[in-house]
């Protein structure tokens, strides 16, 4: 009887704990928010880029003669410093611009990236003063010769030599030149 009587005491005394501490059952689908925010990519605390390939970025046709690229534009500071880190693969006539407030010395390297790119540095005006190959995985930065380079042009390695692209060519936008394009006063 004692057994009984301790057996239905500790089973009381447990319900109590279940309902004292609050159990409640899951909640089912309908309890749930049904437009979850997604969560913000996760960035290097000390590079600032992504530690995965960014989104596809808007893009704008950009041409170089009568060469014609379809250009994703990089402009923000994450979107500048990941550029083409984790994507696999950049097909011919494609390329990424990134576009920073000023000019001044760049320098390029290919952490995170396994597709072999060439870099053309250009100037506020439009004018590419260099051209450089980047290697995959090479984190040593490639640096600008000038200090006068407010764009770089990315694309798959070779492009410019296969397209007759040198230095001193100007790059455009459908939109009018990069200066046109990117910095037009309001």
């Amino acid at each position: 009887m004692k057994l009984v009587k301790r057996s239905a005491c500790l089973l009381l005394t447990g319900v109590g704990l279940a309902i004292g501490n609050g159990c409640r059952p899951k909640a089912s689908t309908h309890d749930s928010n049904p437009n979850p925010q997604p969560k913000p990519p996760l960035t290097d605390p000390v590079r600032g880029h992504l530690l995965q390939a960014q989104p596809k970025l808007p893009t704008l046709k950009v041409w170089l003669g009568s060469e014609e690229l379809i250009t994703e534009i990089a402009r923000e500071p994450v979107q500048i410093a990941t550029g083409m880190m984790f994507r696999t693969n950049m097909a011919e006539n494609t390329a990424m611009l990134f576009v920073f407030p000023g000019p001044g010395p760049r320098s390029f390297y290919m952490r995170n990236c396994v597709v072999p790119l060439s870099a053309a540095y250009i100037e506020p005006d439009g004018t590419i003063a260099e051209i450089v190959d980047l290697h995959p995985g090479d984190e040593v930065g490639v640096p600008s010769r000038s200090s006068n380079v407010q764009f770089v042009l990315e694309v798959p390695q070779g492009w410019f030599s296969r397209h007759n692209v040198t230095t001193g060519a100007v790059v455009r936008t459908e939109h009018g030149s990069l200066r046109e394009t990117f910095f037009r006063r309001r």
